[in-house]
């Protein structure tokens, strides 16, 4: 499936959890598409993305791992589900959109949280989101200044 496609799925199924337990299962989903996207920038992106891609991989990867992995069946795993970037900077837009509201979602986790471990748990996913986030940015840069030059060549 395209990752746009995947992308907007998330972020409809992140802002329909309404449960904390149903919040972090579409987190750790949004992380793990993210990483997924990362991955496949790094292998067949354009060259100056590569870096930043491999970053956004461990960087989202980061973010799953702070968190519990939910149980998924291997089907409603978005990641294993990605077979298509077309448009490298259609999908780091909504992907940008989407790990900010990942952000968003996991200050309301926090500051509902019924134990410090939770909280420090969500506070270490904000952390890796808005890394990620701030990779898929500078990506973005990236690509827009590779626009700016293929008219010289």
């Amino acid at each position: 499936m395209d990752a746009v496609r995947l992308i907007l799925t998330s972020r409809q199924a992140l802002a329909a959890s309404s449960e904390m337990s149903g919040t972090l299962t579409e987190v750790w989903q949004a992380q793990a598409l993210a990483q997924a996207i990362g991955s496949r920038l790094a292998v067949s992106g354009p060259p100056e993305l590569r870096g930043e891609a491999l970053g956004l991989t461990e960087l989202a990867g980061r973010g799953c791992g702070v968190l519990d992995t939910p149980d998924l069946d291997t089907g409603a795993l978005r990641a294993a589900q990605l077979t298509e970037l077309d448009d490298a900077r259609e999908a780091l837009l909504a992907l940008g959109g989407l790990l900010g509201e990942v952000g968003i979602a996991l200050v309301g986790v926090a500051s509902g949280a019924s134990d410090e471990a939770r909280y420090w748990q969500c506070m270490e996913a904000i952390d890796a989101a808005d890394e990620s986030r701030d990779r898929v940015l500078e990506m973005l840069r990236k690509l827009a200044a590779r626009e700016e030059a293929l008219p010289e060549r």
